[in-house]
């Protein structure tokens, strides 16, 4: 899935509308948190997952089960984002993205 992350801030200026566009692509209408992909990886390397082998955790918010060009249904409610990482900072290419969207 897509992450909230300073890399996107890598990308050049161009890209700025479509990086901002795909949470609508997302089942969960949004990207995910720093602190959702390491608190999967540290449950990965917790004792409580001491018996799980061979299996993949997907954190993408639903995203492949999406078919492109199907219609999607609004965002499930109760999928909060859970930021809990300490050095997570909003990317200069989101920052602003509630003004944009408080108008719409």
């Amino acid at each position: 899935g897509y992450v909230t992350s300073s890399g996107m801030d890598a990308y050049p200026p161009w890209m700025a509308e479509t990086i901002r566009s795909m949470p609508s692509t997302v089942p969960l209408g949004r990207f995910a948190t720093e602190a959702e992909v390491s608190s999967a990886i540290v449950y990965l390397l917790s004792e409580a997952a001491a018996f799980i082998t061979g299996t993949t955790l997907r954190v993408d918010g639903g995203r492949p089960n999406v078919r492109p060009g199907s219609p999607m249904p609004a965002p499930r409610h109760g999928a909060e984002p859970f930021n809990d990482f300490h050095l997570a900072v909003t990317p200069k290419v989101l920052q602003g993205e509630e003004d944009r969207h408080a108008g719409a």
